[in-house]
């Protein structure tokens, strides 16, 4: 029940003067509904405003290259994921402002011949830029990956079990795909061209798919080529509306770059390309490649993303609306020249249904499985670890030897919720032998973890630092204190040592520092002003670390009770 406890405390302070039926009540109350819905409300960002009107971003986590689509009164959101497992996040929302991760799917990387592939982590490989459809009954996800094809799952329960990927289309280079089924039952597939692996980029291709999107049953034919006007044309999504085929995509770079639309009477052309949204007077910088959503109320949206840097890709939502010549205007256009900017707040859109709720972040570790919003490094193994009977996550210690923590697959991490916030852990290490070490880490190209490593019989709270992980540097370390035991195994059959500790990040403006309590009280620093960084197409992300350089014996580990995110102090 530790996930209630916060509330529950909440809850005793506001009724204190209450009779105590009315705290029954309303504890009754909370836990049903908690129960019942599973409704996580954040502390740090909510872009429900509570008023009929919504703020942007809508998720202010790294979902980059988001797809949405709409099915009745349901909106579903899948994201890049590259080499972070498990892959291909799923999202629910019934308004498109509050969401929920309700799965994932993929479970590992594949390669062609649907091998595991990933043992350790392909920074920046694997799942890139993919694209969700609902079709005759079946919910798809296509993607390219850069090295291998295009791949593609499927199946009739978006927040259930997905189907093992098949491989489309075989090639290198061919990534950012969208399929779209036609109105006699014909399948086509826009993709976009990575010059990183063949050379060339810039320019959107179409080839027709079997009719059950299995296979390509025709060559790709090059519709747009953005050139050096619109250069790094990327990213499109494939759509029709009354007899007009659309391709929406960006261009001009993540960063820096505006929409395009652009539409023909053929998928295959030729098309006209139109500059529909882009930065203008706006805090929006990019604004990047995203969805087009047609509502069952008859509205229609756009969802993309904005690169901030360290935090990475957070999505934004902007309305759309159609011009007296039928061309589609994202955002706001004040000056009326058919080229929207963003809007930072608006009214929500219209919906049947409306949940405040927001993608998990905290976790209490109470249930069989640790909360959607962690991914690993690298393509899971048991032995990196597993929850327990009694309320914890169990991380294992992974012989990492000398190397650096970019290289540890066993890292489970999340995306950063807030650009302020909290995070804290109450852990209880457990080491064996000597160099085991646990603790918590901001991970990216550059990185810094607060770790207790095991040296002779106590344990050294250690700061790691890292500069250009990313380039095979490796960390430093800095002695911050050495602590005692909490406890000690009795009996000599291969004994441990244990340390409860609690351990804490603090964020704010793209900066973090670190800090610790024995006894979840009072906390001293141990780093004041770590600059964050981005790691590989992902931004800097938080969570758990379990190593050692020891390769003899039985691993350590570390018992997570509970992680929280909160404001920050």
């Amino acid at each position: 029940m530790k996930n209630y406890a916060l509330s529950i405390m909440n809850c005793q302070l506001s009724i204190i003067h209450y009779p105590l039926l009315r705290f029954v009540s309303c504890l009754t109350a909370m836990l049903l509904t908690v129960a019942a819905w599973g409704q996580y409300r954040s502390e740090v960002w909510c872009p429900d405003r509570g008023d009929g009107t919504y703020v942007n971003p809508v998720i202010n986590a790294d979902y980059s290259d988001p797809d949405v689509i709409c099915v009745g009164d349901d909106y579903y959101l899948t994201a890049s994921s590259f080499n972070c497992m498990p892959g291909l996040p799923i999202l629910h929302s019934r308004d498109l402002v509050n969401w929920q991760i309700i799965g994932h799917a993929l479970t590992r990387q594949f390669t062609a011949d649907n091998s595991p592939s990933y043992p350790k982590p392909e920074h920046g490989n694997g799942v890139w830029a993919p694209c969700l459809r609902y079709h005759d009954g079946w919910f798809y996800i296509y993607w390219g990956d850069p090295d291998r094809g295009v791949f593609m799952v499927r199946t009739q329960q978006p927040d259930g079990k997905w189907e093992e990927p098949l491989l489309v289309v075989e090639g290198k280079g061919i990534i950012d795909t969208t399929p779209l089924w036609d109105d006699d039952g014909r399948c086509y597939l826009a993709n976009g061209w990575a010059g990183s692996r063949c050379g060339f980029n810039s320019v959107l291709s179409v080839r027709e798919l079997s009719a059950d999107g299995t296979k390509a049953i025709s060559e790709p034919v090059i519709v747009f080529d953005g050139g050096n006007a619109n250069h790094t044309a990327e990213g499109p999504k494939l759509y029709k509306r009354d007899g007009w085929y659309w391709i929406f995509c960006p261009a001009g770079g993540v960063a820096t770059g505006w929409q395009l639309a652009m539409r023909s009477r053929s998928p295959y052309g030729p098309y006209v390309s139109r500059r529909v949204m882009d930065q203008g007077k706006s805090a929006v910088n990019g604004p990047h490649q995203g969805a087009w959503v047609h509502t069952a109320q008859g509205e229609d949206w756009f969802l993309h993303f904005q690169d901030k840097g360290c935090y990475g890709r957070v999505v934004h939502l902007q309305p759309l609306t159609w011009s007296k010549d039928g061309w589609p205007v994202i955002g706001q256009d004040d000056n009326r020249d058919g080229c929207g900017e963003p809007v930072m707040s608006y009214r929500k859109p219209k919906s049947n249904v409306s949940v405040l709720v927001n993608p998990e972040e905290s976790d209490e570790f109470n249930l069989p499985a640790w909360g959607k919003q962690w991914q690993w490094q690298a393509d899971y193994q048991e032995a990196f670890g597993m929850p327990t009977a009694d309320g914890t996550l169990r991380l294992y210690t992974h012989r990492l030897g000398d190397g650096s923590l970019w290289d540890a697959p066993n890292l489970l991490l999340q995306k950063t919720p807030a650009d302020r916030f909290m995070a804290t852990a109450k852990l209880r290490i457990a080491a064996k032998a000597d160099h085991q070490y646990g603790g918590l880490v901001m991970m990216g190209r550059d990185y810094q973890a607060l770790v207790a490593e095991r040296i002779g019989d106590d344990f050294v709270l250690q700061l790691l630092t890292a500069h250009d992980a990313d380039r095979g540097k490796q960390h430093t370390a800095k002695t911050i204190a050495t602590l005692k035991p909490t406890e000690r195994d009795a009996i000599p059959y291969q004994p441990a040592i244990y340390l409860t500790i609690y351990l804490r990040i603090k964020v704010a403006d793209g900066r973090c520092s670190f800090a610790y309590s024995t006894n979840g009280r009072q906390f001293r620093e141990a780093s004041t002003d770590f600059a964050m960084r981005e790691g590989k197409w992902i931004g800097a992300k938080i969570g758990f670390v379990a190593e050692e350089t020891n390769a003899k014996g039985n691993r350590g580990w570390i018992d997570a009770d509970w992680f929280r995110i909160s404001r920050a102090e």
